[in-house]
């Protein structure tokens, strides 16, 4: 997957992504406020792929909710911070 995205923050700009971070970058769009758990939207290192977004300039908030189950605990809801437009660019999803 290769896509463009064009912020609209505080410092609007467009970013060219591919790969993964194509992928997780629409599903932050996709979602708006609601935004992605590793739970709803499986995938081996979203904290990886947000980590990366973020050193591009891409604001991603993320907060931590409990979850009950066989392991209790904590998971990340991360969550895009501005409005993005997402350009598929080779035509796969």
């Amino acid at each position: 997957m290769k896509i463009e995205v064009a912020l609209s923050s505080e410092e609007p700009r467009t970013l060219k992504l591919k790969g993964r971070l194509g992928w997780a970058m629409a599903h932050l769009a996709e979602t708006g406020p609601k935004g992605v758990t590793p739970i709803t939207r499986p995938a081996p290192r979203w904290s990886g792929y947000v980590f990366d977004l973020r050193e591009r300039g891409v604001p991603i908030d993320t907060i931590m909710e409990p979850h009950e189950g066989s392991y209790l605990g904590q998971h990340a809801r991360y969550v895009l911070t501005c409005d993005a437009s997402i350009q598929l660019l080779d035509g796969k999803p």
